[in-house]
């Protein structure tokens, strides 16, 4: 069902990075500024961050992509206030009645009694250990978790099962938790990976506008290497005709900070991020909206996206081969083509069960 654009006035969105809070696709009705026959002039505010919680019955998601590396994720939260106007997660919030757009980054939902169920979870009898995925959807380390602490309650949790994870963000705040992860990457049981979409700081606050710069984000990840952590520099998503010509620079910037492998996504834009991408290049760079949206096309069919396995990630077409060979031959050269080794599954232990057995003797 489609609705009536709802632009947001650029002086209350400061900071942000959707220009618009269309109503869902799952809602009914469209948003619309009513006058209550009042003529009195009722300013309004810059748009802050609303947190609201969640008491999740269980946290662990199943996925069956056969084009993903892992069987299972968990989010901390849902929504994500860096507002990376790329986010193929921002769909995702049209199932609770919320807006893909300004709402995705300004109203976000916390778990804070995750910790405590994926513990539960952990310990059922019939839990089969296989590498845990956080930071799949939303970011882990987004701003909400320096107060909150949620990401960080989880991986003690999963320190203490000695359960292998792998983690993506592009947030700084995971140096707080060098301890831990210092601690798992010595067993075998963590990896990280490291979102840098552009070098360029300008464009970055631009399309990603509360993340940390790319220049922090490289330094998060010497910080996590000189700490023992395996890093993999993750030059996602690429952007045709507008940070694609980077992708050498981004991994050469990488493996200089100590990265030890490298991956690369081209930009994808599911649902409702089609429409907000394209709202946002009318808005930041017009002149070069057309070429932007003609790679695109050529790379899905003549669609803007197509959700196709084993196609979604990268799309096909001489453009899409041309990058992939760039990539290749750039990992080759800075030694970063190698996978990174699996994670181990064999130390994974319910805390405390031992104890209980032995004490039956």
């Amino acid at each position: 069902m489609s609705h009536a654009r709802r632009p947001i006035d650029e002086a209350r969105r400061k900071g942000r990075g959707a220009t618009s809070c269309d109503a869902g696709r799952f809602e009914r009705y469209g948003r619309e500024d009513v006058c209550d026959g009042w003529d009195i002039p009722e300013p309004q505010g810059v748009l802050r961050t609303q947190i609201s919680e969640e008491r999740p019955r269980s946290v662990i998601n199943y996925t069956r992509s056969p084009d993903l590396p892992f069987d299972r994720t968990l989010n901390p939260y849902r929504g994500c206030e860096h507002g990376c106007i790329y986010c193929f997660a921002r769909p995702s919030h049209a199932y609770l009645g919320l807006s893909p757009g300004l709402d995705f980054e300004t109203r976000l939902i916390a778990r804070p009694d995750a910790p405590e169920v994926l513990a539960r979870e952990l310990s059922r009898k019939s839990y089969r250990v296989a590498p845990l995925a956080i930071g799949t959807n939303t970011d882990p380390y987004q701003p909400v978790e320096r107060d909150r602490a949620i990401m960080r309650a989880c991986l003690e949790v999963l320190r203490d099962f000695r359960h292998p994870v792998a983690v993506v963000t592009k947030g700084t705040l995971i140096e707080r938790d060098l301890d831990i992860l210092s601690d798992m990457a010595e067993q075998g049981l963590v990896r990280v990976g490291l979102s840098v979409t552009t070098l360029d700081p300008a464009l970055s606050r631009k399309m990603e506008p509360r993340a940390p710069a790319p220049a922090r984000r490289l330094a998060t990840i010497r910080a996590l290497t000189d700490a023992g952590v395996p890093v993999r520099v993750m030059a996602s998503p690429l952007v045709p005709a507008l940070t694609d010509h980077e992708l050498e620079a981004i991994l050469a910037a990488g493996a200089e900070a100590g990265a030890d492998a490298a991956s690369w996504i081209m930009l994808r834009l599911p649902r409702e991020v089609a429409t907000l991408w394209q709202d946002w290049l009318e808005a930041h760079y017009p002149d070069r909206a057309a070429r932007i949206m003609g790679h695109l096309r050529d790379m899905h069919g003549g669609a803007v996206y197509s959700s196709k396995w084993f196609h979604r990630m990268r799309g096909e077409g001489p453009y899409a081969e041309l990058v992939a060979a760039r990539f290749k031959r750039a990992a080759r050269a800075l030694g970063l083509d190698h996978a990174q080794p699996p994670l181990r599954c064999d130390l994974f232990r319910v805390p405390g069960r031992e104890d209980a057995q032995l004490s039956l003797f």
